[in-house]
């Protein structure tokens, strides 16, 4: 038996014991520094490791002679690792941030609470300018960082924004073409690892991993700024001195279809975009439907012409109402029963001898020329929302239908699409499909124009001459907007007053009108189509009146801005009155 005095014996047996825990020790080191090292580098790798998305460069959208409509500009994303972030210093970020930035305190600490172990990226504010960001990471909070990204910003304030239409704050295009066009101007993210210390700063020769992003084609319009500018002025004023609801210029090029101006009023700055009425941040040229009235008599006059064997001095005698069936039609004006040529008809207005000259044809051939014309179809063109109108098929016409869209009611279309009817007969009777978009830009400026317009023949040439002159007479004295005359130039075109359905009752009293003039110059060589649509003018609302004058301030302007000089030629006399000679 061992004696606990022996202190030999004792200082063995607590050797032994050393020698044991320091094997267990040194195996344990054999484990972790040889057989397991690796998995425990990658492991820690893996905790310092940062991934994150880098974002392509938007492609910009430009105006036809290379301005900038919208540009992406260099921008900072504030982010945080809520694992790193200490729990006491969350209300001190927060405090800081949220004044800076516009944003719910509260908010940013719920934010900075991490969710779990994993929870190491959040994002807490995007376009931030990179000056403003220094001063962040200036703060030195622990687990905040900022990484680069791209911010939208529009020059022109709201020039042409419902064109444009704004990008939200995901990235994404909310509206216009930044909508419909959002993929191919958003290109391709990509991504980046980097390893990150503690504190969230880069480890130099750390972990650096890169996938490229793929920057996003530009879009190259056929707008022409200044004339844009124009018509957005013009209709700007035009829609506060009448009192109006909203309003619409569209200026065309007929030979190519191209869209040289689309302006609307009221209009929002891309920029603040949140802060405008839903109602005004789309694009009311394309989007809003309503009843064309008597602008569309050119669409019956084709119709007669071709198919009922009128002409422009076939005489009608018009009283001042027709009852045809139950329903008993009206002129605009009380007038004793006249004897006028059809271009008279067409001069004045009449609806009745509008509806005299469609009793030449029959519904079907009027739906026909209706539809050739673009009726109840889209016209193609690459904004978002684009509505079709409303032409109903023939065979749900009912009793008066037939004359009633003879002079534009019974029937809806869209701006866009009345400019596009006087594109074609400006085009001698072939209409090109309208196009905003004169082609695509890559990262280098190169750029590749657009595929052609579909063109298609409506109506002979012939009647688009004889059109063209008896639209004319609509800007004569005799005619309903003398107010559209330009000095020096023939111009042809039509007014529109047309009444809306009260929405309460169902009927045309109380809803106010639509008040249009639209119509093409030189007459004999036309080169630019303008349109002028204003809804609900409260100070007059006769489109000879409240629209033929805006469509003299833009076609002016145009005309001078593009170097249209006059023909020199002098307008035909277009006979009014059947027996007058």
């Amino acid at each position: 038996m061992m004696s606990r005095r022996d202190p030999v014996k004792r200082l063995n047996v607590a050797l032994l014991l050393v020698a044991f825990v320091l094997s267990l020790f040194a195996g344990r080191l054999v484990q972790l520094q040889g057989i397991e090292s690796k998995g425990y580098a990658q492991a820690a790798v893996a905790q310092r490791l940062n991934q994150g998305p880098v974002p392509a460069i938007r492609g910009p959208i430009t105006f036809a002679q290379g301005q900038p409509l919208a540009m992406t500009v260099d921008a900072k994303l504030i982010f945080a690792d809520p694992v790193m972030v200490p729990a006491d210093q969350r209300t001190r970020i927060a405090a800081a941030l949220g004044p800076m930035f516009h944003l719910d305190q509260s908010s940013i600490v719920n934010k900075l609470k991490p969710r779990s172990a994993n929870d190491q990226y959040v994002e807490l504010a995007h376009n931030v300018e990179p000056d403003r960001a220094r001063m962040i990471t200036a703060m030195d909070f622990k687990g905040i960082g900022t990484k680069p990204e791209y911010h939208r910003v529009y020059p022109g304030g709201d020039l042409a924004s419902n064109v444009a239409g704004f990008v939200r704050d995901d990235g994404d295009g909310g509206a216009g073409l930044e909508s419909s066009m959002n993929t191919m101007l958003k290109g391709k993210s990509g991504y980046q690892k980097v390893e990150l210390s503690e504190t969230g700063q880069r480890i130099p020769m750390g972990e650096d991993e890169q996938n490229k992003p793929t920057p996003g084609k530009g879009i190259r319009l056929t707008l022409d700024r200044d004339i844009q500018w124009k018509a957005q002025d013009a209709i700007a004023k035009q829609v506060k001195a009448t009192g109006a609801q909203s309003g619409s210029v569209i200026v065309m090029d007929p030979r190519n279809g191209q869209v040289v101006a689309m302006a609307t009023a009221p209009g929002f700055d891309p920029s603040t975009y949140y802060k405008a009425k839903p109602a005004d941040l789309g694009d009311r040229v394309v989007q809003d439907t309503f009843e064309p009235g008597s602008t569309s008599k050119v669409v019956t006059a084709a119709a007669a012409m071709e198919a009922g064997g009128v002409t422009p001095s076939t005489p009608f005698t018009v009283p001042d109402q027709l009852k045809r069936y139950d329903r008993t039609f009206h002129d605009s004006e009380t007038h004793p029963p006249e004897r006028l040529t059809f271009g008279g008809v067409l001069a004045k207005s009449s609806n009745i001898g509008t509806i005299k000259a469609s009793e030449t044809v029959t519904p079907a051939q009027l739906y026909q020329y209706m539809r050739a014309f673009g009726y109840g179809e889209k016209t193609g063109i690459s904004l978002p929302g684009e509505s079709a109108g409303l032409l109903k098929p023939v065979s749900q016409w009912w009793g008066t239908d037939r004359y009633s869209i003879a002079f534009g009611q019974s029937v809806s279309v869209t701006a866009l699409q009345t400019a596009s009817v006087y594109a074609t007969i400006a085009n001698g009777g072939v209409r090109v499909a309208p196009n905003v978009i004169a082609g695509t830009t890559d990262d280098k400026g190169t750029l590749t124009p657009a595929a052609k317009p579909a063109t298609r023949r409506v109506i002979k040439q012939s009647t688009a001459s004889e059109l063209t002159r008896m639209l004319e007479g609509v800007t004569t004295k005799d005619g309903t907007a003398p107010n559209a005359q330009i000095s020096g130039y023939r111009v042809a075109g039509k007014t529109g007053t047309a009444q809306k359905v009260n929405p309460k009752t169902g009927l045309y009293t109380g809803g106010g009108y639509t008040s249009t003039f639209v119509g093409f110059a030189p007459a004999d060589r036309p080169q630019l189509v303008v349109e002028v649509v204003l809804q609900k003018p409260q100070k007059g609302y006769y489109g000879g009146e409240v629209s033929a004058p805006v469509f003299k301030d833009v076609m002016s302007f145009a005309l001078q801005s593009r170097r249209i000089p006059p023909t020199g030629s002098k307008s035909p006399k277009i006979r009014i009155y059947a027996d007058h000679r």
